[in-house]
């Protein structure tokens, strides 16, 4: 509570700090603007000079991680020909209207025009302060020229950073000293950039080169206004550039992501890349309600959401901003803590059905701009197949777990199950006839004790098949190579194995299918081949996975031997074909009667590498 407090009185000292800066500024900017102000004696260099300062102030020069405006020489240069007043009045309703163009709130708008309008109403008044006292007799034009600008130009950058290092210092929200770092870095770059400038004013401006008119002043900051124009549109295509890249990173790693359970701390991570936010957070639509999927930043409250809150949720249907939470927020305002301004909704929507919501928060008011809409609707449109593409694996999943539930009990009952009833029905006629016929007895106690037998057999089968597979026991390598050293014991036959490639995790079902794959084929290298070496092949591309494996054996003909798997079914080319259409894959069987075998699968990467489900060409189905 009493940080809230703290907080509160922080955000009004910071409210009448800027309040006051705007009062002082407009009563200074009115005092020149009415009282002082007079008519520029070229006008048409008046002008040129203000259309540069505007095109100057609209397109800052990018520097690391903000941007400068190099304005001052041109302000100077209005002062040297017309006067402060028209320099103040000037600049100051340029900033104005750059602040309107670019739909900064009111307050910033008089607060931005107040503090230059002081900085150079104070500035001026330290520089006429120094200056009259100097000793500047003897010295020539040019260096008294760039003495006077110095004297000048120094306040006014000292007094302008200093009114928004105290208004950054006492609102609430953080002022870093890495931050006041950068931001003291960028203004000197623009004090650097300016000073230059204006030397090159003055010794050109006192060389004996004819009359100075408004195609000379074009010429001469025409450089200056190309490089802050053309710098400034190259950012902005690089940050563009920046954006979509980050867009296309996020796209291509949630994708690859999309099964496993890592995404969030992927997102998370890589978020302020590609929307700049305060605070965020995400949720899932489930069919029992909303659920928290997760939340970063200057978030409050990570609880449940009442009913209300629920329905709220449900009538978001658009991205949807509150510029002003503490005017209106939506129904996830008190999710955030008290420095967060304005929130940005943003539905994750598919096919007119709402999955999630995605809410971002800014620590300033009215910040949300059509950019952040369009980043934001990306996003989340990009999250909303996530969620969709997830929900239907899961779905997938739960139908195989009961196709698989199912099967188990169809082969019990016509197993098992028979076998029992078999064995009970004997063992009980047995009884009946164990005085009378103690043969018939014997005879049908011995049957029972052999279909019990089988039994006991098909049920630790069905135990052992219901354990975890060798690969997701050790891997699909470490699998291969075991089977390989059981084949080897048990047949004598050398078998050799190359890899290729850097390993890398598939789903579960494509390294159970290569595995059985693989042990097919060796199972019929040695019963049916009769060969005396098998060489295997496992090579991880940057695509697929490729599976060979070859033997010297008798060969066979392809076309006799699809025939005979029609006729008599078991686990032969037919099967391992079936299987790799599961996944996608592609068998091919090359073999000549008296030639050996080689049988090649290609597995295509699915991107879901890692997961716990099924591959998605597979769970598509």
């Amino acid at each position: 509570m009493n940080g809230s407090v703290f907080l509160q009185k922080r955000e009004r000292f910071s409210r009448l700090f800027l309040l006051l800066i705007s009062i002082i500024g407009t009563w200074i900017f009115i005092q020149f603007g009415l009282f002082t102000l007079t008519v520029p004696s070229d006008m048409m260099i008046f002008s040129l000079l203000a259309i540069f300062l505007f095109i100057v102030e609209l397109f800052p020069l990018p520097v690391w991680k903000g941007a400068i405006t190099i304005s001052f020489p041109l302000v100077y240069v209005i002062y040297h020909l017309d006067g402060w007043s028209t320099a103040i009045v000037t600049y100051g309703m340029i900033s104005a209207s750059i602040n309107l163009l670019k739909q900064r709130p009111l307050r910033i708008i008089f607060f931005n025009t107040a503090t230059i309008v002081i900085s150079l109403y104070f500035g001026s008044i330290i520089c006429h302060s120094i200056y009259s006292v100097l000793p500047l007799n003897g010295l020539s034009k040019v260096i008294r020229g760039i003495i006077y600008f110095n004297l000048l130009m120094l306040p006014f950058y000292l007094i302008n950073n200093l009114i928004i290092d105290i208004l950054l210092a006492v609102r609430p929200q953080a002022y870093s000293l890495t931050v006041w770092k950068r931001k003291t870095l960028q203004e000197g770059n623009s004090f650097l950039l300016s000073l230059g400038y204006l030397i090159l004013f003055y010794i050109l401006g006192n060389q004996n080169r004819g009359k100075v008119d408004v195609i000379s002043f074009f010429f001469f900051f025409s450089p200056l206004v190309c490089f802050s124009l053309l710098s400034s549109i190259i950012a902005n295509l690089k940050r563009e550039k920046a954006k979509l890249k980050a867009l296309f990173s996020i796209s291509s790693e949630l994708n690859e992501k999309i099964a496993g359970a890592d995404w969030l701390t992927f997102l998370k991570n890589n978020l302020q890349e590609f929307i700049d936010v305060d605070a965020w957070i995400l949720w899932r639509k489930e069919q029992t309600g909303w659920r928290l999927s997760f939340a970063a930043g200057q978030v409050a409250n990570r609880g449940s959401f009442s009913e209300t809150a629920d329905q709220g949720f449900n009538n978001i249907r658009k991205l949807t901003i509150y510029h002003n939470i503490k005017k209106a927020a939506g129904p996830a305002g008190d999710c955030f803590t008290g420095e967060i301004c304005s929130l940005l909704y943003a539905p994750l929507m598919l096919e007119n059905e709402m999955v999630g919501m995605f809410v971002f928060g800014r620590s300033r008011t009215k910040s949300f701009g059509e950019e952040d809409r369009q980043s934001a609707a990306t996003l989340a449109n990009q999250l909303a197949v996530l969620f969709k593409t997830k929900w239907l694996f899961a779905e997938q999943e739960k139908k195989l777990i009961l196709e698989e539930r199912n099967r188990i009990a169809r082969d019990i009952h016509d197993g098992v199950a028979q076998s029992l009833a078999g064995a009970i029905l004997n063992l009980e006629t047995a009884q009946r006839k164990f005085i009378k016929m103690p043969e018939d007895s014997l005879r049908l106690i011995t049957e029972s004790t052999e279909k019990l037998r089988i039994s006991l057999k098909e049920v630790r089968e069905s135990i052992y098949a219901l354990r975890p597979y060798p690969t997701e026991r050790v891997g699909l390598f470490s699998a291969i190579t075991a089977k390989i050293k059981a084949v080897e014991h048990d047949a004598f036959l050398p078998i050799t194995i190359e890899t290729r490639g850097q390993e890398f995790q598939l789903s579960p079902m494509s390294e159970k299918i290569i595995f059985d794959i693989c042990q097919e084929s060796m199972q019929n290298a040695i019963k049916h081949a009769e060969a005396s070496k098998i060489e295997i092949l496992l090579s991880y591309q940057k695509e697929h996975v490729l599976l060979k494996v070859k033997d010297n054996g008798k060969g066979f003909s392809l076309f006799q031997a699809m025939i005979k798997a029609r006729e008599n079914p078991h686990f032969g080319i037919l099967q391992m074909n079936e299987a790799a259409e599961k996944i996608h894959a592609s068998l091919q069987v090359d073999s000549r009667e008296g030639a050996g075998t080689e049988i090649t699968l290609t597995v295509p990467r699915m991107g879901i590498e890692g997961s716990d489900l099924c591959d998605q060409a597979y769970a598509s189905r």
